[in-house]
Protein backbone atom coordinates (compact mmCIF):
# COMPACT_ATOMS: atom_id res chain seq x y z
CA UNK A 1 0.00 0.00 0.00
CA UNK A 2 1.52 3.08 -0.80
CA UNK A 3 2.20 5.91 1.54
CA UNK A 4 -0.63 8.54 0.07
CA UNK A 5 -3.32 5.69 0.46
CA UNK A 6 -2.47 4.61 4.07
CA UNK A 7 -3.20 8.18 4.60
CA UNK A 8 -6.39 7.67 3.48
CA UNK A 9 -5.92 9.65 0.16
CA UNK A 10 -7.60 7.95 -2.98
CA UNK A 11 -5.47 6.21 -4.86
CA UNK A 12 -4.06 8.07 -8.72
CA UNK A 13 -3.08 6.60 -11.96
CA UNK A 14 -1.14 8.80 -13.93
CA UNK A 15 -1.25 9.11 -17.31
CA UNK A 16 -1.44 13.28 -17.57
CA UNK A 17 2.34 13.61 -17.50
CA UNK A 18 4.63 14.86 -15.31
CA UNK A 19 2.09 17.41 -13.82
CA UNK A 20 2.98 19.33 -10.74
CA UNK A 21 -0.87 19.04 -9.93
CA UNK A 22 -0.04 15.05 -9.50
CA UNK A 23 3.57 15.24 -8.17
CA UNK A 24 5.56 15.51 -11.03
CA UNK A 25 7.50 11.89 -11.31
CA UNK A 26 8.38 8.89 -8.93
CA UNK A 27 12.12 8.84 -8.17
CA UNK A 28 14.11 5.75 -8.07
CA UNK A 29 15.02 3.89 -5.27
CA UNK A 30 18.54 5.99 -5.60
CA UNK A 31 16.76 9.30 -5.60
CA UNK A 32 14.64 8.45 -2.60
CA UNK A 33 17.74 6.92 -0.44
CA UNK A 34 19.39 10.36 -1.44
CA UNK A 35 16.17 12.20 -0.20
CA UNK A 36 16.19 10.34 3.49
CA UNK A 37 19.84 10.19 4.10
CA UNK A 38 20.30 14.05 3.67
CA UNK A 39 16.99 14.53 5.67
CA UNK A 40 18.65 12.56 8.31
CA UNK A 41 21.94 14.77 7.84
CA UNK A 42 23.17 18.41 7.93
CA UNK A 43 25.18 20.37 5.78
CA UNK A 44 26.58 23.63 4.95
CA UNK A 45 23.97 24.46 2.70
CA UNK A 46 26.33 27.14 1.14
CA UNK A 47 28.83 24.42 0.45
CA UNK A 48 26.05 22.32 -0.94
CA UNK A 49 24.44 25.04 -3.36
CA UNK A 50 28.06 25.44 -5.00
CA UNK A 51 28.39 21.58 -5.30
CA UNK A 52 25.18 21.40 -6.72
CA UNK A 53 26.22 24.35 -9.15
CA UNK A 54 29.19 22.32 -10.46
CA UNK A 55 27.14 18.82 -11.07
CA UNK A 56 24.25 20.57 -13.23
CA UNK A 57 27.54 22.54 -15.13
CA UNK A 58 28.67 18.85 -15.82
CA UNK A 59 25.45 17.34 -16.78
CA UNK A 60 24.86 20.15 -18.82
CA UNK A 61 28.15 21.84 -20.39
CA UNK A 62 27.26 25.03 -18.79
CA UNK A 63 29.90 26.87 -16.99
CA UNK A 64 27.77 26.80 -13.64
CA UNK A 65 25.22 26.15 -12.26
CA UNK A 66 21.62 27.37 -9.33
CA UNK A 67 19.57 24.79 -7.78
CA UNK A 68 16.33 26.01 -7.28
CA UNK A 69 12.97 24.50 -5.94
CA UNK A 70 11.71 23.87 -8.86
CA UNK A 71 11.33 25.72 -12.88
CA UNK A 72 8.82 28.33 -11.69
CA UNK A 73 11.31 29.75 -8.85
CA UNK A 74 13.88 29.37 -11.59
CA UNK A 75 12.28 32.28 -13.40
CA UNK A 76 12.12 34.43 -10.70
CA UNK A 77 15.41 34.13 -9.87
CA UNK A 78 17.22 34.26 -13.22
CA UNK A 79 15.14 37.67 -13.53
CA UNK A 80 15.98 39.26 -10.55
CA UNK A 81 19.89 38.10 -11.43
CA UNK A 82 20.21 39.86 -14.88
CA UNK A 83 18.72 42.73 -12.92
CA UNK A 84 20.53 42.91 -10.15
CA UNK A 85 23.32 40.95 -10.52
CA UNK A 86 25.26 40.39 -7.65
CA UNK A 87 24.64 44.02 -5.82
CA UNK A 88 23.18 43.35 -2.49
CA UNK A 89 21.46 46.86 -2.22
CA UNK A 90 19.58 46.23 -5.58
CA UNK A 91 18.87 42.18 -4.39
CA UNK A 92 17.32 43.75 -1.23
CA UNK A 93 14.85 45.68 -2.97
CA UNK A 94 13.86 42.92 -5.29
CA UNK A 95 10.95 43.01 -6.61
CA UNK A 96 10.77 46.69 -6.36
CA UNK A 97 12.97 47.64 -9.53
CA UNK A 98 11.76 51.20 -10.05
CA UNK A 99 14.03 53.18 -11.98
CA UNK A 100 16.35 50.02 -12.95
CA UNK A 101 16.95 48.03 -16.06
CA UNK A 102 13.96 45.97 -15.43
CA UNK A 103 12.69 45.04 -18.95
CA UNK A 104 12.38 41.31 -19.95
CA UNK A 105 10.98 41.08 -23.44
CA UNK A 106 8.98 37.86 -24.31
CA UNK A 107 6.92 36.58 -27.54
CA UNK A 108 3.17 37.28 -26.62
CA UNK A 109 2.39 33.64 -27.91
CA UNK A 110 4.67 32.21 -24.93
CA UNK A 111 3.49 34.66 -22.60
CA UNK A 112 1.36 31.45 -21.20
CA UNK A 113 -0.19 30.01 -17.94
CA UNK A 114 1.33 26.63 -16.73
CA UNK A 115 -0.49 26.19 -13.95
CA UNK A 116 0.02 29.54 -13.03
CA UNK A 117 1.60 32.76 -15.05
CA UNK A 118 4.86 33.19 -16.68
CA UNK A 119 4.78 37.01 -16.19
CA UNK A 120 3.89 37.03 -12.23
CA UNK A 121 7.43 34.94 -12.37
CA UNK A 122 9.24 37.47 -14.16
CA UNK A 123 7.54 40.00 -11.78
CA UNK A 124 8.07 37.97 -8.31
CA UNK A 125 12.21 38.78 -9.96
CA UNK A 126 11.58 42.40 -9.85
CA UNK A 127 10.90 42.10 -14.13
CA UNK A 128 8.09 44.27 -16.29
CA UNK A 129 7.10 42.32 -18.84
CA UNK A 130 7.16 43.83 -22.27
CA UNK A 131 5.22 41.34 -24.91
CA UNK A 132 6.11 42.09 -28.70
CA UNK A 133 4.10 40.65 -31.19
CA UNK A 134 0.73 39.34 -31.42
CA UNK A 135 -0.77 35.99 -29.99
CA UNK A 136 -0.21 33.94 -33.88
CA UNK A 137 2.60 36.31 -35.20
CA UNK A 138 5.42 37.55 -33.69
CA UNK A 139 8.47 39.10 -36.59
CA UNK A 140 11.89 40.05 -35.73
CA UNK A 141 11.19 44.08 -36.15
CA UNK A 142 8.80 43.27 -32.68
CA UNK A 143 11.94 42.42 -30.75
CA UNK A 144 14.34 44.45 -32.76
CA UNK A 145 11.93 47.40 -31.77
CA UNK A 146 11.25 46.93 -28.14
CA UNK A 147 14.58 46.81 -26.92
CA UNK A 148 15.12 49.60 -25.29
CA UNK A 149 17.90 51.21 -22.29
CA UNK A 150 15.84 49.16 -19.40
CA UNK A 151 15.73 46.41 -21.51
CA UNK A 152 17.27 43.57 -18.93
CA UNK A 153 17.17 40.42 -20.94
CA UNK A 154 15.17 38.16 -23.55
CA UNK A 155 13.84 35.09 -22.50
CA UNK A 156 12.44 32.59 -24.99
CA UNK A 157 9.47 30.06 -23.49
CA UNK A 158 10.12 25.89 -24.56
CA UNK A 159 6.85 25.00 -23.43
CA UNK A 160 3.72 22.60 -24.95
CA UNK A 161 1.86 25.55 -24.05
CA UNK A 162 3.18 27.43 -26.10
CA UNK A 163 2.13 28.99 -29.33
CA UNK A 164 3.67 26.44 -31.70
CA UNK A 165 3.47 28.46 -35.17
CA UNK A 166 4.37 32.56 -36.04
CA UNK A 167 6.57 32.58 -33.43
CA UNK A 168 10.54 33.54 -33.78
CA UNK A 169 12.92 30.70 -33.12
CA UNK A 170 15.40 30.81 -30.74
CA UNK A 171 18.30 30.95 -32.73
CA UNK A 172 16.83 34.63 -34.45
CA UNK A 173 15.78 35.49 -30.57
CA UNK A 174 19.23 34.34 -29.27
CA UNK A 175 20.90 36.51 -32.00
CA UNK A 176 18.42 39.37 -31.49
CA UNK A 177 19.84 39.18 -27.77
CA UNK A 178 23.70 38.77 -28.66
CA UNK A 179 23.77 41.48 -30.76
CA UNK A 180 22.48 44.38 -28.77
CA UNK A 181 24.56 42.57 -26.01
CA UNK A 182 21.80 41.16 -23.40
CA UNK A 183 21.18 38.07 -21.60
CA UNK A 184 19.25 35.82 -23.43
CA UNK A 185 17.45 33.26 -21.21
CA UNK A 186 15.41 30.34 -22.02
CA UNK A 187 12.38 28.60 -20.01
CA UNK A 188 12.92 24.51 -20.62
CA UNK A 189 11.05 23.39 -17.79
CA UNK A 190 10.33 20.08 -19.21
CA UNK A 191 12.81 20.04 -21.79
CA UNK A 192 14.46 16.09 -22.00
CA UNK A 193 17.87 17.98 -23.72
CA UNK A 194 19.63 19.22 -21.01
CA UNK A 195 22.88 20.54 -23.07
CA UNK A 196 21.34 21.76 -26.17
CA UNK A 197 20.65 25.11 -25.32
CA UNK A 198 23.75 25.38 -23.57
CA UNK A 199 25.37 24.05 -27.01
CA UNK A 200 23.23 26.44 -28.76
CA UNK A 201 25.21 29.70 -26.87
CA UNK A 202 22.23 30.55 -24.35
CA UNK A 203 23.41 32.52 -21.57
CA UNK A 204 20.77 30.99 -18.93
CA UNK A 205 18.47 28.19 -19.52
CA UNK A 206 16.17 26.78 -16.52
CA UNK A 207 14.83 23.34 -16.27
CA UNK A 208 12.38 21.63 -14.06
CA UNK A 209 14.14 18.54 -11.60
CA UNK A 210 10.45 16.75 -11.27
CA UNK A 211 9.91 16.69 -14.71
CA UNK A 212 11.32 14.91 -17.51
CA UNK A 213 14.63 14.54 -15.05
CA UNK A 214 12.27 12.53 -12.88
CA UNK A 215 13.95 13.69 -9.72
CA UNK A 216 12.51 15.37 -6.57
CA UNK A 217 10.31 18.23 -6.84
CA UNK A 218 13.08 20.83 -7.69
CA UNK A 219 14.42 22.77 -10.30
CA UNK A 220 17.82 23.78 -12.21
CA UNK A 221 19.33 26.86 -14.01
CA UNK A 222 22.34 26.44 -15.80
CA UNK A 223 24.83 29.09 -17.97
CA UNK A 224 27.53 31.43 -17.71
CA UNK A 225 29.53 31.49 -14.51
CA UNK A 226 28.48 35.34 -14.05
CA UNK A 227 24.86 34.68 -14.01
CA UNK A 228 25.21 31.94 -11.86
CA UNK A 229 27.00 33.61 -9.23
CA UNK A 230 23.67 36.63 -9.40
CA UNK A 231 21.45 33.59 -9.31
CA UNK A 232 22.78 32.19 -5.98
CA UNK A 233 23.37 35.62 -4.45
CA UNK A 234 19.44 36.02 -5.05
CA UNK A 235 19.09 33.71 -1.80
CA UNK A 236 20.03 36.41 0.03
CA UNK A 237 16.74 38.03 -1.29
CA UNK A 238 13.95 37.14 -3.39
CA UNK A 239 14.91 33.53 -3.58
CA UNK A 240 14.65 33.33 0.51
CA UNK A 241 11.24 32.55 0.63
CA UNK A 242 11.87 29.83 -2.49
CA UNK A 243 14.96 28.34 -0.65
CA UNK A 244 15.92 24.80 -1.95
CA UNK A 245 16.42 22.65 0.87
CA UNK A 246 19.45 19.83 1.30
CA UNK A 247 16.94 16.89 0.45
CA UNK A 248 16.03 18.23 -2.73
CA UNK A 249 19.86 19.35 -3.71
CA UNK A 250 20.77 15.45 -2.86
CA UNK A 251 18.08 14.51 -4.57
CA UNK A 252 18.51 16.30 -7.72
CA UNK A 253 22.07 15.65 -7.94
CA UNK A 254 21.53 11.53 -7.45
CA UNK A 255 18.91 12.61 -10.37
CA UNK A 256 21.40 14.46 -12.51
CA UNK A 257 24.15 11.56 -12.00
CA UNK A 258 21.57 8.92 -13.02
CA UNK A 259 20.32 10.25 -15.86
CA UNK A 260 23.29 9.69 -18.76
CA UNK A 261 22.66 6.43 -17.73
CA UNK A 262 18.55 6.46 -18.99
CA UNK A 263 17.86 5.19 -22.39
CA UNK A 264 15.26 6.02 -24.97
CA UNK A 265 11.69 4.23 -24.49
CA UNK A 266 10.08 5.66 -27.79
CA UNK A 267 9.48 2.08 -29.11
CA UNK A 268 8.12 0.77 -25.39
CA UNK A 269 5.73 3.86 -25.23
CA UNK A 270 4.73 3.36 -28.95
CA UNK A 271 3.84 -0.61 -27.91
CA UNK A 272 1.94 0.28 -24.92
CA UNK A 273 -0.33 3.15 -26.46
CA UNK A 274 -0.86 0.79 -29.90
CA UNK A 275 -2.11 -1.80 -27.18
CA UNK A 276 -4.49 0.34 -25.52
CA UNK A 277 -5.76 1.92 -28.60
CA UNK A 278 -6.36 -1.56 -30.02
CA UNK A 279 -8.96 -1.99 -27.14
CA UNK A 280 -10.30 1.21 -26.97
CA UNK A 281 -10.93 1.17 -31.37
CA UNK A 282 -13.41 -2.09 -30.84
CA UNK A 283 -15.92 0.35 -28.73
CA UNK A 284 -18.45 2.27 -30.94
CA UNK A 285 -17.63 6.19 -30.52
CA UNK A 286 -13.96 6.28 -29.78
CA UNK A 287 -11.05 6.63 -32.07
CA UNK A 288 -7.44 6.47 -30.88
CA UNK A 289 -3.74 6.91 -32.54
CA UNK A 290 -0.43 7.44 -31.69
CA UNK A 291 0.64 11.11 -31.58
CA UNK A 292 4.10 12.53 -30.93
CA UNK A 293 4.25 15.27 -28.27
CA UNK A 294 3.45 19.07 -29.71
CA UNK A 295 6.82 20.43 -29.10
CA UNK A 296 8.31 17.59 -30.17
CA UNK A 297 9.92 15.92 -27.49
CA UNK A 298 10.34 11.83 -27.86
CA UNK A 299 6.46 11.35 -26.16
CA UNK A 300 4.35 9.12 -27.92
CA UNK A 301 0.93 9.41 -25.99
CA UNK A 302 -2.39 7.68 -27.48
CA UNK A 303 -4.95 10.50 -28.72
CA UNK A 304 -8.46 9.59 -28.29
CA UNK A 305 -11.27 11.05 -29.70
CA UNK A 306 -14.46 10.65 -28.13
CA UNK A 307 -17.47 11.17 -30.51
CA UNK A 308 -20.58 11.78 -28.20
CA UNK A 309 -23.05 11.00 -30.82
CA UNK A 310 -21.90 7.34 -31.30
CA UNK A 311 -20.19 6.82 -27.80
CA UNK A 312 -23.74 8.32 -25.42
CA UNK A 313 -21.03 10.27 -23.38
CA UNK A 314 -18.71 13.40 -24.09
CA UNK A 315 -15.46 13.61 -23.48
CA UNK A 316 -15.73 16.46 -20.95
CA UNK A 317 -18.31 13.62 -18.59
CA UNK A 318 -16.22 10.95 -19.37
CA UNK A 319 -12.90 12.67 -18.17
CA UNK A 320 -14.85 13.71 -14.99
CA UNK A 321 -16.35 9.99 -14.41
CA UNK A 322 -12.82 8.91 -14.47
CA UNK A 323 -11.38 11.85 -11.84
CA UNK A 324 -14.10 11.20 -9.88
CA UNK A 325 -13.32 6.70 -9.01
CA UNK A 326 -10.97 5.39 -6.47
CA UNK A 327 -8.27 4.81 -8.32
CA UNK A 328 -8.88 8.26 -9.78
CA UNK A 329 -7.84 8.32 -12.98
CA UNK A 330 -6.03 11.38 -14.62
CA UNK A 331 -6.35 12.01 -18.44
CA UNK A 332 -4.25 14.70 -20.57
CA UNK A 333 -7.33 17.04 -21.07
CA UNK A 334 -5.94 19.99 -22.82
CA UNK A 335 -7.89 19.63 -26.30
CA UNK A 336 -10.97 18.27 -24.15
CA UNK A 337 -12.89 20.89 -25.55
CA UNK A 338 -13.11 19.46 -28.96
CA UNK A 339 -13.46 15.41 -27.70
CA UNK A 340 -9.65 14.88 -27.22
CA UNK A 341 -8.16 12.69 -24.26
CA UNK A 342 -4.92 11.65 -24.47
CA UNK A 343 -2.93 9.16 -22.34
CA UNK A 344 0.62 9.90 -21.54
CA UNK A 345 2.74 6.30 -20.85
CA UNK A 346 5.65 7.69 -19.18
CA UNK A 347 4.26 8.03 -15.88
CA UNK A 348 1.97 4.84 -16.01
CA UNK A 349 3.20 1.63 -14.14
CA UNK A 350 3.28 -1.39 -15.42
CA UNK A 351 -0.48 -2.91 -16.49
CA UNK A 352 -2.17 0.60 -15.98
CA UNK A 353 -3.27 1.05 -19.65
CA UNK A 354 -5.19 -2.04 -19.43
CA UNK A 355 -6.77 -0.40 -15.94
CA UNK A 356 -7.63 3.03 -17.96
CA UNK A 357 -9.05 0.90 -21.07
CA UNK A 358 -10.94 -1.23 -18.74
CA UNK A 359 -12.60 1.65 -17.01
CA UNK A 360 -13.45 3.97 -20.34
CA UNK A 361 -14.90 0.60 -21.59
CA UNK A 362 -17.19 0.28 -18.40
CA UNK A 363 -18.26 3.78 -18.18
CA UNK A 364 -18.98 4.22 -22.08
CA UNK A 365 -20.69 1.08 -22.04
CA UNK A 366 -22.92 2.21 -19.48
CA UNK A 367 -22.25 -0.59 -17.29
Amino acid sequence: MGIFKQLGLREIINASGKMTALGASAVTDEIAQALKDAAQDYVDIDELMEFTGKVIAESTGAEDGCPTCGAAAGIAISTAAVIAGENLSLIERIPNTAGLRNEIIVQKGQLVHFGASIEQMIQIGGGHVVEVGQANKVEQAHMEQAITENTAALLYVKSHHAVQKGMQSIEVMMEVAQRNGLPFIIDAAAEEDFQKYITMGADIVIYSGGKALEGPTSGLICGKKEWMEACRMQYKGVGRPMKVGKEAMAGLITALRQYPLRTSNGEQQIARMTHLCNRLEAIAGLACSIKQDEAGREIYRAQIQVDEQRAGISAEKLLHLLEVGNPAIYLRHHYVNVGILSVDPRPLLEGQEDIIADEIIRIVKGE
